[in-house]
This record gives C-alpha cells, sequence and structure tokens, in this order.
C-alpha cells in the first residue's frame, strides 16, 4: 500500500460527490503517488446523475486528465434512495455555482468500468468507496474474479464509537447495510477508515482563507469546499475550518502510517430497527458468555482505523492540492 520511491499506486474511487468526496478527487487527482484510473458513482450525497454531474465537474476543474468516469446504481439493493442534501447542500456540492461539465461519462455502467480497469491494470488496484457500497456489492456478486487484482479496498464507512445516520450507524453504511455486508467478504485485505477518524483531520480556517483565495481554480475550490464542509465541534469557533472527510480515506493510502490500525472482527447489523447500518466492531480481548454458550461465529477482520495523526494529513492534504 505504500508508494514510497515505487511507481504510482492504482487507485479506483467510487463515489457519490458530495462535498467531501470532491475534496477526495481532488487530492487524488494531484498526488503523485496516485494513479487514479476511474471514478465510479453511485447515489448516495445526491442522485446518482447528480454524482456524475459533479464528478466530472471538479475533474475537470482540477485539470485532470481524461479518467473515465461511470455511472452506477441510482438505489440501494434494498431501500430506497436517501440522500445527505441536508449536509451538502441541493447539488450535492454545497451550492457553491460550479459550472456543468462539459466532459462526459463513459458509455459503460460502473459495474462494468470497475471490471474492466481492475483486471486492466498492470499492477493490482486499490479500491477506495467513499460512498454507500451499492456499486462494489454488485461488482463483488457478478464478477467475483475481480479479487485476484484488488490489492486493498480502503472504504470510508462504518463507526466503531457512534454513528452520524442513527446514534450507531454511518450513513455510508446505513445507505445500503447489505452492500456493506457483501464488503466485508471480499476476500481481500480491507481497511475501514470510519467516522472515529473521518471526523478528526480538520483544516484551520488561515489555511482554507488561503485556499480560496488562490488563483488557481484546483486550490480554489478546494478551499471553498472546505469552507463548507462543517469542522467538529472542538474547533467550532474557527468558523471557517474544514474537515476533509472522505479525502483522509485516500490519505490513509498514500501515508498509511498516518492511521493506527487494528486488526478486528466487523460485522453489519441488517435487522430492522434502531441497529440496521451499525458496525459491529469487536475490539474484546477473549470470547464472552455469548460464544462461549452457543459457540464462536466466524467474522471478517479489517484493519479498522482507531487513531489518526491529524497534523500529518492536514499538511499532506495542503501540500497535495496546492501542487500544481
Amino acid at each position: 500500500m505504500t508508494n514510497a520511491d515505487g511507481p504510482p499506486i492504482p487507485v479506483i474511487i467510487d463515489c457519490d460527490t458530495g462535498v467531501d468526496d470532491a475534496l477526495a478527487l481532488l487530492f487524488a487527482v494531484r498526488h503523485p503517488g496516485v494513479d487514479l484510473r476511474a471514478v465510479t458513482c453511485v447515489a448516495g450525497n445526491t442522485d446518482v446523475d447528480g454524482v456524475v454531474r459533479n464528478t466530472l465537474t471538479v475533474l475537470e476543474q482540477a485539470g485532470a486528465p481524461d479518467i473515465p468516469v461511470a455511472r452506477g446504481a441510482g438505489r440501494p439493493l434494498i431501500e430506497s434512495a436517501r440522500s445527505a442534501r441536508h449536509v451538502h447542500g441541493e447539488d450535492g456540492m454545497g451550492d457553491i455555482g460550479l459550472p456543468a461539465p462539459t466532459r462526459a461519462p463513459a458509455d459503460v455502467d460502473a459495474v462494468t468500468l470497475l471490471r474492466r480497469e481492475i483486471l486492466a491494470s498492470p499492477r493490482p488496484v486499490t479500491l477506495v468507496p467513499t460512498a454507500p457500497l451499492t456499486n462494489i456489492a454488485l461488482l463483488l456478486r457478478t464478477h467475483p474474479e475481480v479479487t485476484r487484482n484488488i490489492e486493498r479496498i480502503v472504504f470510508m464507512g462504518g463507526a466503531v464509537a457512534c454513528g452520524n445516520a442513527t446514534p450507531v450507524a454511518e450513513f455510508n453504511v446505513w445507505h445500503d447495510p447489505e452492500a456493506a455486508a457483501i464488503l466485508l467478504t471480499a476476500g481481500v485485505p480491507i481497511t475501514m477508515y470510519g467516522l472515529d477518524v473521518f471526523q478528526r483531520v480538520v483544516v484551520p480556517g488561515a489555511d482554507v482563507r488561503r485556499l480560496r483565495e488562490s488563483a488557481e481554480p484546483g486550490t480554489r475550490l478546494a478551499g471553498d469546499l472546505l469552507s463548507h464542509r462543517p469542522a467538529t465541534p472542538d474547533v467550532a469557533a474557527d468558523s471557517e475550518a474544514g474537515g476533509i472527510g472522505d479525502a483522509g480515506a485516500v490519505c490513509a493510502v498514500v501515508d498509511p502510517a498516518g492511521i493506527t490500525t487494528r486488526l478486528l472482527p466487523v460485522e453489519v447489523s441488517l435487522a430492522p430497527g434502531p441497529t440496521r447500518g451499525q458496525t459491529i466492531v469487536d475490539r474484546r480481548p477473549r470470547p464472552g458468555e455469548a460464544e462461549i454458550h452457543t459457540g464462536l461465529r466466524e467474522q471478517p477482520l479489517l484493519d479498522v482505523a482507531l487513531d489518526v495523526d491529524v497534523d500529518r494529513f492536514v499538511k499532506l492534504y495542503l501540500t497535495t492540492v496546492e501542487r500544481l
């Protein structure tokens, strides 16, 4: 996963662009250690057509090469679609008045593009979903052979402590719990970059203001998006500070030492009710009474991010998006 002194890491991002998905795309396009091979789109923060539009616009503003972008699932596997426009604005991009893209999406669907780009990559791909996991579940069930050329999946989703969509469930997993459960059975190494670290990486207001004053469109866009992105309560006094959100998952791809992880059993709660969509992370040092009396259950083991070097990731993000 590290790219020190090596060739760029082949990366595919599956997103629901979204303010912080856009921040992730800006970072991925500008980091020299990332070879962004494709972007696939899924309904989540806004409807899937809006996600495609936003993704193409961000890539244009960033000066990205002609990276293929494909439309994916318009709704979860079972549930109806439920957007997060109250967080990301009516257009999903903070309603900051971005122009319509001049680029067009690929003429294939997201699952087809994912399969094609994963299998065509000369090096195993790192897959970075920053959205509900519907496209990834459909890919794994339709084309399981892709796992032979996936190095790792680093997904933004889940939570160890508390959720945001519900008291215990994070939005991406809550939006399509069945898809998240399928992801956990992929049979490749998986890193869970959840709310426990997601909410902590905040760019100070002075840096956001500097980005917003840039004459370079991509850098300025990063500043405008960060200014829309709410910071955590402990830095709320800095009104222009903004969290990098999903971009932290891409930071963790190029700088995995910036997060502290533990290999832990994780499962997704699928039952109806208040725990639906919860990622249940077993941090106990030994089995409890339930396992003693009913037998151990097989649960997928994930590298769960429990801590993050905030200053390190803020510096990494700023250095990258200000590259010309």
